[in-house]
């Protein structure tokens, strides 16, 4: 097993680092990969998308080749997963500020994305959410986006206060937090066992 976390910006070892952990505790053999070329994701059977800045993600993925390779790993109905930022890329609709810096997204979840949806850094925080199918779980929020609707076919897992903040539809998890930034690897777990 494969898992390839594309490392073009943000929490990019810290994704490596707890999958890896979520992989030992589940028992599987594999590797985990960060990358930056094209070629790794279409080797892979699940890809990680990190956050960070989305304009900038969004445009280093489509230049280098690598969103092709995460749309069709999602055809292909392998686990892809985004997180604060990747969340906005993996998105069919983002806010205004979305379309103001024209960034290109993957549409691989039918909602509409917030951006900064709970304020700037200074307004980064954590809170305990009740996460579908894995119970209370402390999440760490950074510039955080929120998702405003979803889709038929869109699974609400979480929310904070009154916004959507986990989202799954088939095989592609959208999360507006960083699970990379705590000890528990139970979400990288979870998308771990859609494989």
């Amino acid at each position: 097993m494969r898992v390839a976390v594309v490392g073009v910006q943000g929490d990019v070892e810290e994704h490596v680092e707890i999958t890896r952990k979520a992989m030992e505790r589940l028992g599987l053999d594999g590797e985990v990969v960060a990358t930056r070329k094209s070629g790794v994701v279409s080797g892979s059977d699940a890809v990680i998308l990190p956050g960070g800045e989305s304009t900038t993600i969004s445009k280093l993925i489509w230049r280098d080749g690598i969103a092709e390779e995460i749309l069709e790993l999602a055809r292909d109905g392998r686990p892809v997963m985004g997180t604060c930022a990747g969340l906005i890329v993996l998105a069919k609709h983002g806010d205004e500020q979305v379309e103001k810096t024209r960034t290109k997204l993957l549409g691989l979840l039918d909602v509409k994305v917030k951006r900064n949806a709970f304020g700037r850094q200074r307004e980064s925080f954590e809170a305990e959410l009740d996460f579908k199918g894995i119970g209370r779980y402390n999440a760490v929020f950074i510039r955080a986006p929120a998702v405003e609707w979803v889709g038929e076919g869109v699974e609400v897992l979480a929310r904070f206060e009154d916004k959507i903040v986990a989202v799954r539809q088939k095989n592609v998890i959208g999360l507006a937090f960083h699970p990379e930034l705590t000890e528990d690897t139970r979400i990288h777990k979870f998308f771990l066992s859609l494989i």
